[in-house]
């Protein structure tokens, strides 16, 4: 292999390193969205953030329901903030680092 800068990229986990202490965007299974300051990762993908805005994705079916029609169902949207999270990484689809500038 070539040799690369040690801040290069080389491998998926090398992006998630050059990520740390900076905002990064996970988007995890049941609609769920976090964005926030990752401090810390391990190899399962477990992640703690700090600052964090959570966006819930909530699918109104019943209201759908309710008045019959064929029409998509009802999303709402719920945010909330948390100081310090804990992420288990069985629940991680998606990390994406913050834009560098």
């Amino acid at each position: 292999m070539a040799d690369a800068p040690s801040s290069g990229v080389q491998e998926p986990f090398d992006l998630i390193r050059l990520s740390l202490s900076e905002r990064v965007f996970v988007k995890l299974r049941g609609d769920r969205e976090l964005s926030g300051v990752l401090h810390a990762y391990d190899g399962h993908m477990n992640l703690i953030l700090s600052d964090v805005e959570e966006t819930i994705m909530v699918v109104d079916e019943a209201a759908m329901e309710m008045d019959g029609s064929a029409t998509s169902p009802s999303v709402k949207v719920a945010k909330r903030s948390i100081e310090m999270l804990f992420v288990r990484g069985d629940g991680v689809i998606l990390v994406s680092p913050g834009s560098r500038g």
